[in-house]
């Protein structure tokens, strides 16, 4: 078909008079139905390109990959022995983190309405401070929510698995089944189209922003992450043969050696105006890639050259002393909740992803970065192997350079600690300080070499994206500066301003009565110097952020323009923040003009 692509986001891959774009079903990915009231649509998973042909979709660069890696894989495989595998596809399973608002109290913010966050807001009373949420049970109003959304789901094919609280109040998280990358990325735009159509059924909204509320945690996307071969077989499970573990050891270093190479890209493709506000804290990973991989597999690698690959060992067990309380088998790793890519038994756990974006693009990245390494290990192998050397010399020779290669990269400690920042310094693993400075990995010499070796973009297709990701940024913060001066201008200043009035009025009457000396008239002096510093400091703030709303809009390159949104207004929007909070904490609770965290938070 032929749709209009005029309108479609490009970088600059075509200009404003060329507007043809062709959209083609993905016959690898099952149609579907969508019901709407009186009608049924007939939905096809597609691709889009232009009309010169160029990528304008993320479909098409995640099925290229999986291509890639599935060539890159069987390559590895028959290398390693395995005649029967006829094919290697990467499988996925998304869990999709979510807040929940009532949408009475949603409608009355602006900044919910216009972009999904809370631009201003004191923190809760309670919050997460008690760690009560998660093991909670489900609030009736929200369980009713769940269910219906999970119904539409199964009808459209979706294989919706888990639903359980999140850690932070009135926060949730649904996971699907694990299933071919491509079809769980369409599956996981389906999610969250499916949760955003439900809520309003139950006068709720649904907020996938990453970070709708500062002071709790925020809202991430877990994607977990393998590869199946054609027989069944998990790529990234140990087994218990000599074989098995050989072959499991072979495309966990491949993968460890991929996130080294390309760690830039990876924090490129999970990078945003809302990521940036979650990263680093409250279970979210810091910017700076790392590899988690537990005590038990570093030990191993870390002895590679006197290892023996004999038979598995029983797994260690918890026995808790209870008497018809089964002994727990115990997993040989715990999980790092600070990593951003922690490997978690058969499986490699991309933590870094935010609520709101699509899974394809990382798992492209994913599955490219893998062949790559793949490939140019089975290279290394098949040198040796010519030179004379037998096959498992050979692998286990090529694994320690590996080995020795990622090991600044593999951390198991805490992520969040000043140790991991300095020893990451000092390793020289990229650290950018905000999204438009993690965005230049979408161009960087190893990202375009990587994309034009597998053809999954060329140079001029990635650099549109880049440009694309710039510009989405500049306007988010473009947008988030109107509706926070707005909101400043319109409702919080007219209420402070009010609340002065009454302090003031109340402070003479007080004085009349009580004397200067008073301890009460002290106070309410106190209190009223402090909110006309407050005002003062606002009207001076709402003029500043007026001043540098030109620099969104100016005649520079979308880069500087990126960089000042980053570096210049969003300092300003925090320190407005930081102001109104202030006030919102003694302003008088009936002039405030909008809900609070407390009732915002509130679902049952």
């Amino acid at each position: 078909s032929e749709p209009d692509a005029s309108s479609f986001p490009h970088g600059g891959l075509r200009s404003t008079f060329e507007a043809r774009g062709y959209a083609a079903w993905d016959p690898t990915s099952p149609a579907f139905l969508i019901k709407r009231e009186g009608a049924v649509i007939l939905a096809l998973p597609s691709v889009f390109v232009s009309y010169k042909g160029e990528v304008l979709d993320k479909k098409t660069p995640l099925l290229r990959s999986i291509a890639a890696v599935s060539s890159a894989a069987l390559r590895m495989l028959r290398l390693l022995g395995n005649e029967k595998a006829t094919s290697v596809w990467p499988t996925v399973g998304a869990e999709q983190e979510y807040f929940l608002v009532t949408e009475e109290l949603f409608k009355r913010r602006a900044d919910l309405c216009e972009v999904g966050v809370t631009l201003f807001g004191a923190p809760p009373s309670r919050g997460q401070i008690l760690e009560d949420h998660y093991f909670g049970a489900i609030a009736e109003r929200v369980l009713a929510f769940m269910e219906e959304a999970e119904q539409e789901l199964w009808q459209l094919g979706v294989p919706v698995r888990t639903r359980h609280n999140e850690v932070a109040p009135a926060q949730f998280e649904l996971a699907v089944l694990h299933g071919p990358a491509h079809i769980a990325a369409d599956q996981n735009q389906l999610v969250m189209e499916v949760l955003g159509r439900v809520a309003p059924r139950h006068k709720l909204r649904v907020l996938l922003h990453e970070k709708p509320y500062a002071h709790i945690n925020g809202s991430g996307k877990h994607n977990n992450w393998s590869l199946v071969d054609s027989e069944g077989t998990n790529l990234f499970d140990p087994g218990k043969t000599p074989a098995s573990r050989l072959r499991f050891l072979v495309f966990l270093m491949a993968t460890v050696q991929g996130v080294q190479r390309h760690a830039g890209l990876l924090q490129a493709v999970t990078s945003g105006s809302g990521n940036d506000r979650r990263l680093g804290g409250h279970e979210a990973p810091p910017r700076v890639m790392s590899v988690y991989l537990g005590a038990s597999l570093n030990h191993l690698l870390d002895n590679l050259a006197h290892l023996e690959l004999g038979p598995d060992t029983s797994l260690d067990t918890l026995d808790l002393g209870i008497g018809g309380v089964p002994v727990l088998p115990k997993d040989t790793t715990d999980r790092n909740r600070t990593s951003p890519m922690a490997f978690t038994g058969n499986k490699f756990e991309l933590r870094a992803l935010g609520s709101s974006m699509s899974i394809a693009v990382p798992n492209a990245v994913l599955n490219t970065m893998l062949a790559e390494s793949l490939d140019d290990l089975s290279e290394k192998i098949e040198q040796r192997i010519r030179l004379g050397k037998e096959r498992d010399p050979a692998v286990l020779e090529v694994l320690r350079e590996i080995i020795e290669e990622t090991k600044d990269l593999r951390y198991d400690g805490d992520c969040y600690t000043a140790a991991w920042a300095n020893q990451s310094k000092a390793c020289g693993l990229p650290s950018p300080t905000h999204a438009p400075a993690a965005l230049e990995g979408l161009v960087a010499k190893s990202t375009i070499a990587l994309f034009e070796r597998y053809g999954i973009l060329t140079a001029q297709e990635a650099e549109a994206r880049y440009r694309v990701r710039l510009d989405q940024f500049v306007k988010t913060v473009a947008v988030e500066l109107r509706v926070s001066r707005r909101m400043i201008d319109t409702q919080i200043l007219p209420a402070a301003l009010e609340h002065q009035q009454k302090l003031a009025s109340s402070l003479r009457e007080a004085g009349a009565l009580l004397g200067a000396n008073s301890d009460s008239l002290k106070s309410q002096r106190t209190r009223l110097e402090k909110c006309v510093q407050a005002i003062d400091q606002l009207y001076g703030l709402s003029g500043r952020l007026a001043e540098n709303e030109s620099v969104l809009y100016d005649e520079s390159a979308v880069k500087n323009r990126a960089w000042k949104a980053a570096e210049i207004v969003r300092p300003l929007l925090d320190e407005a923040r930081a102001v109104c909070d202030e006030l919102e904490q003694y302003l008088d609770a009936r002039l405030w003009p909008l809900p609070r965290y407390d009732e915002l938070l509130r679902l049952s």
